[in-house]
């Protein structure tokens, strides 16, 4: 007992309010080649050999090809290597997972198999729709998702009478099923997933938590972790979970740079800001926009202001009831609200793929932040615009941190920017 403590101490926590990541055509590094692009391969996903009833899902999803991470991972996901993975968003690191833990699945009746743990609700909500969706001809699997928000006995309820071979959840509700209340048995595990991994490690408690349910699993499973961005201090940790991991890493911090996205910043005061917004919104020609903020109270009141101002938003932050939480997200990813306002909450690995703007109304505390949330537009290498309001000394640091970091020019608003500069062909 006196080691799995220290063991505990040696990992991390998470809080469930906070959430992203980003992303090109481009490529990825392989093991042992970092900080150079692999080229993207032209093969399909049938030279993966995938089961008939997987194949026939990736061609109702109309996949052709694999992007150059999946090119790179699936192969030796398959055949149970340990994965640790860092991409630009937008590359399809979610698929490698879920691809390659479903190739391997053989479903147990009462045994769960695969458990993929995310820091917040609506990702693992996202991730849950991704098996589901590949699980179309593979009606034996059965994947659920436990987090914060619903009542635990609604899950303790799901085990007990239709047991998941796959669980999505956050570390929180895991750890209380897993630990606390002894429902969610691991002892059949076979596949450990993190993803947005840096975000659960790098926080203590978010980290005890994963180390707790960790210790629970048996020793000999596959571990997968994934992430826009993994700095060289949290690597160290995410091995600590692995056995021989294959390793792919951007190290070159200009690759995470998006190709497609166009960025720009404007300087105004604080008070200035709602006014330029309603100015841009009214101006510019969105599919789909995101507007980060800094805080829960401003998140309510610019929502408010919008909806005012005729706008179709909604909003989606921490202290919303889970089933709410719920309700505004399907109807932002459904295109029936057409803006959407938020804290870092939804910063992280969320996929709406007709955003093409963001703002940045309040700039993020630091570069990866950024990185993550402007990623939101633009995905898999389509076009996107990225403009942040700049009024303070700090947030001009943080600006210009993002430059000298992503070798990224972000100037000044134009008066006028071509339509065709962020906005793809219909």
């Amino acid at each position: 007992m006196a080691e799995n403590d220290e063991d505990v101490n040696d990992l991390l926590d998470y809080e469930e309010d906070q959430n992203e990541e980003t992303e090109t055509t481009e490529t990825t590094e392989k093991k042992d080649v970092k900080g150079s692009y692999v080229s993207i391969h032209s093969s399909g996903f049938r030279d993966f050999l995938l089961k008939a009833e997987l194949m026939k899902a990736i061609v109702d999803c109309g996949f052709e090809h694999p992007s150059a991470v999946q090119h790179e991972c699936i192969p030796q996901a398959i055949q149970q290597t340990d994965v640790i993975c860092q991409a630009k968003s937008g590359m399809g690191k979610t698929a490698v997972f879920v691809l390659s833990t479903l190739q391997q699945i053989e479903p147990v009746d009462g045994e769960v198999h695969v458990l993929v743990m995310c820091h917040t609700r609506e990702l693992a909500l996202q991730i849950k729709d991704e098996y589901v969706r590949f699980t179309k001809y593979m009606p034996n699997v059965k994947t659920e998702g436990f987090f914060g928000g619903i009542p635990i006995s609604n899950d303790i309820k799901t085990i007990k009478e239709n047991c998941p071979h796959i669980v999505v959840g956050s570390p929180g509700r895991i750890k209380a099923l897993v630990c606390q209340k002894g429902e969610l048995k691991l002892d059949n595990l076979k596949h450990f997933v993190l993803d947005e991994c840096d975000k659960m490690l790098e926080e203590e408690d978010m980290r005890a938590d994963v180390q707790s349910i960790f210790i629970k699993s048996p020793h000999e499973k596959q571990v997968m972790m994934f992430s826009a961005t993994l700095s060289k201090e949290i690597r160290p940790i995410c091995k600590k979970f692995m056995q021989n991991p294959m390793e792919i890493y951007v190290d070159d911090d200009t690759k995470l740079t998006l190709h497609g996205l166009r960025q720009h910043y404007v300087k105004l005061e604080d008070k200035e800001k709602n006014r330029k917004l309603f100015d841009l919104l009214d101006d510019l020609e969105f599919n789909q926009v995101c507007i980060f903020v800094s805080s829960v109270r401003r998140c309510q009141a610019l929502w408010k202001l919008l909806v005012d101002q005729q706008f179709p938003a909604t909003a989606i932050y921490g202290g919303l009831k889970q089933d709410e939480r719920n309700s505004r997200f399907q109807e932002f990813k459904s295109f029936k609200k057409r803006i959407l306002v938020s804290t870092d909450l939804m910063g992280r690995g969320i996929d709406v793929e007709r955003v093409n703007i963001v703002f940045n109304y309040d700039m993020p505390g630091d570069s990866d932040t950024y990185l993550h949330r402007v990623a939101r537009a633009g995905r898999f290498g389509t076009k996107g615009l990225a403009i942040s309001f700049v009024s303070t000394d700090p947030d001009a640091e943080i600006l210009n941190q993002v430059q000298e970091r992503f070798v990224v020019n972000i100037s000044e608003m134009p008066d006028q920017i071509d339509t065709t500069a962020y906005k793809a062909d219909e």
